[in-house]
């Protein structure tokens, strides 16, 4: 049963990556640093992270380094603003973030 449950996080989070590939990032946020992140920085540590979960289970620092994107896009959040498509983008960020973490909880949980 927690194959099955891993199976559709792991169909979950590669739809979330193929959406995330075809999404521009928003011009804007290149070069710009909110509450102390820098956003391009996030996006690239959030996607490298979640391309390597797609490959496997997560090393304990790509988790650590997941968890801390994780918390610092829901930092930015409410500081982002509405121009272009910046909060969708990087909601979005932390949707994928989050379904690479629980697909990492559900791998630990398979003990093959």
């Amino acid at each position: 049963m927690i194959v099955d449950m891993s199976e559709s996080k792991r169909a979950l989070l590669s739809r979330l990556w193929e959406e995330h590939m075809r999404a521009p990032f928003p011009p804007h946020m290149r070069g710009r640093e909110i509450e102390g992140e820098d956003m391009v920085l996030l996006d690239a540590e959030v996607a490298g992270c979640v391309l390597s979960s797609l490959s496997g289970p997560l090393d304990e620092k790509r988790r650590e380094i997941l968890l801390a994107c994780l918390a610092a896009v829901e930092k930015v959040l409410p500081s982002i603003g509405d121009e272009g498509n910046a909060t969708e983008y990087y909601k979005h960020l932390r949707d994928m973030a989050a379904a690479a973490v629980g697909l990492g909880n559900a791998d630990a949980d398979d003990p093959s």
